[in-house]
């Protein structure tokens, strides 16, 4: 899953083993927790696995058990004693209008908080859509002038992990990478891991036999949408949504949206996401196979397309398409004058 050749498995094994365990500070701001719940319920690793053996979680809001001046407390502790090698996850868009008064946690904004955290990171994860691109606070005119984290910090190495929420396994992965590596993973132009955000959900998804057939689902519940048409036409984003959503999927049960029959939303795109209605669809080439391609269905006369037929309409595509070719080769060029057209050299050539 991490784009790792299978013999780097010893080497995963051991980073997600040893007793080193990195510490993580996780700050809350702008959101609705749903990415730290999709992590709760991770199975491989679970939440116990994750935050007891393989890294050190030493402040979340929601799963700490210490509040109000402890938990700060305990923040200001862990920042200071690890200052320059802690990874800081971010959950939430930052607001940046009126001094950023729109979120404040411990007396401090977001902002405060995140410029503070930041100074100490040695690797920013911005975990979500709102802290990958500022999210749904972020739509027009959004008035708290919400912002992703990589808008604000400029000085250190940041990974986006966009999705609403996104896959926890995503995260896990980008971990155990650079425990293993000691490096970040290859970032598209968004910041987005490439081993998880480098093909678009489209090109592995099941319902993709039926878009190149141009079998859709017209509505919720008709008889297309009944067999597992594709959704294009219900407004799926999957054609423009880089993700893994499709091979992954979540719960590990095997689901994502588009399999129990719902659009892709196109959750991991800052153009796409609370951008475009749920039922638009986006632009894309050819979004059913060329005018030129036999349907799949073709009859005729009550039978299906016999070889005869099927060549005869190849002969008379083929003597249009020579008949264009003749008459291009007649037509006036740049001065005015006919193209000439090379005349054989003997009867034989002619004939020929």
């Amino acid at each position: 899953m991490m784009g790792l050749p299978f013999s780097m498995h010893s080497k995963v094994m051991e980073a997600a083993t040893a007793n080193n365990n990195p510490t993580v500070i996780w700050l809350h701001f702008q959101e609705c927790t749903g990415c730290s719940e999709s992590l709760l319920r991770s199975g491989h690793p679970t939440i116990s696995t994750l935050i007891l053996d393989i890294i050190s979680l030493d402040y979340h809001e929601t799963l700490m058990a210490g509040s109000g001046a402890q938990a700060e407390e305990s923040l200001r502790h862990s920042m200071a004693a690890n200052h320059g090698k802690y990874i800081l996850v971010v959950e939430g868009a930052i607001p940046t209008a009126a001094k950023g008064i729109y979120c404040k946690v411990g007396g401090k904004t977001a902002m405060e908080s995140l410029a503070e955290a930041a100074a100490g990171a040695a690797l920013i994860i911005a975990i979500g859509s709102c802290a990958s691109y500022g999210g749904i606070q972020a739509v027009s005119p959004n008035p708290t002038g919400a912002v992703g984290v990589r808008d604000l910090v400029k000085n250190k190495p940041i990974i986006n992990l966009p999705g609403c929420p996104p896959s926890p396994h995503n995260f896990l992965s980008t971990v155990l990478y650079y425990l293993t590596l000691k490096r970040l993973p290859e970032l598209d132009t968004l910041g987005r891991p490439k081993f998880a955000y480098g093909r678009r959900i489209h090109e592995h998804c099941e319902r993709r036999p039926h878009f190149d057939a141009g079998r859709f689902a017209q509505a919720y519940g008709d008889a297309g949408h009944a067999q597992g048409y594709c959704l294009y036409k219900l407004g799926c984003k999957g054609p423009a949504t880089y993700a893994n959503c499709s091979v992954q999927r979540f719960n590990d049960v095997g689901v994502w949206p588009v399999s129990i029959g719902h659009p892709c939303i196109g959750c991991t795109e800052p153009g796409i996401l609370f951008q475009l209605p749920i039922a638009a669809k986006v632009q894309i080439h050819e979004p059913t196979p060329f005018d030129s391609y036999a349907p799949v269905d073709l009859k005729v006369k009550g039978k299906g397309a016999d070889p005869l037929t099927t060549g005869l309409l190849g002969l008379a595509a083929g003597a249009a398409l020579g008949a264009g070719v003749m008459l291009a080769k007649n037509l006036p060029d740049a001065q005015g004058e006919p193209h000439k057209t090379r005349k054989p050299k003997d009867e034989k050539a002619k004939s020929a």
